[in-house]
């Protein structure tokens, strides 16, 4: 009984225990009944696998919270077929790039027009710059998280490779939407 009551409690849901009553839910809170199928539980540890090697350590540790979540709530067999399949899809990667932390921070400023205030490490010219970018999108290719973003300092739409950003802070100013494609963005990049 108490492995499952530490269960919902990983889940988030708010249990109350009173001597002598026992264990109850907080008052006025509900728990949704959900349902997986074996293909969303597979689809979602395949996902898993996946992100602990691109390389962002911010998005590893959200999506493990998630993870953590979803098992406490799956019936026994369910974890059963989640710890076989665990043990069994494997994903290999190329480790020689440093890892990010910035993902997870870039998302929402994306998503809220927020200018960030990146320190950015060229490796072709070897030197640090202090930039004000306007996030438009993001984009994983082979190794890495690029960002694409228009450049203050360059007054263009430049790509940051996101390991190669040193700081970044999350600005209270915001810009205007530029209303960024990507399918666009790659036509005019063969284009050239």
């Amino acid at each position: 009984m108490y492995r499952d009551i530490s269960a919902l409690e990983e889940a988030g849901v708010p249990i109350i225990g009173e001597a002598g009553t026992g264990f109850c839910l907080m008052e006025g809170y509900r728990i949704p009944p959900t349902m997986f199928t074996e293909q969303e539980i597979s689809a979602l540890l395949t996902v898993q696998k996946l992100i602990r090697n691109n390389k962002d350590k911010s998005l590893q540790e959200s999506l493990g919270n998630l993870i953590v979540k979803v098992k406490a709530i799956l019936k026994q067999d369910q974890k059963d077929m989640t710890e076989k399949l665990e043990n069994r899809v494997i994903v290999f990667s190329d480790k020689k790039s440093e890892g990010t932390n910035h993902l997870i921070a870039i998302q929402p400023a994306i998503l809220q027009c927020s200018l960030l205030k990146i320190k950015y490490y060229s490796k072709h010219s070897d030197i640090v710059t202090e930039r004000i970018v306007e996030p438009l999108s993001i984009y994983f290719t082979k190794e890495n998280w690029i960002l694409i973003a228009w450049c203050h300092l360059r007054n263009d739409l430049r790509e940051f490779r996101i390991d190669r950003i040193l700081e970044l802070t999350r600005l209270l100013q915001t810009f205007k939407d530029r209303d960024f494609i990507f399918e666009d963005y790659l036509k005019k990049l063969s284009e050239k």
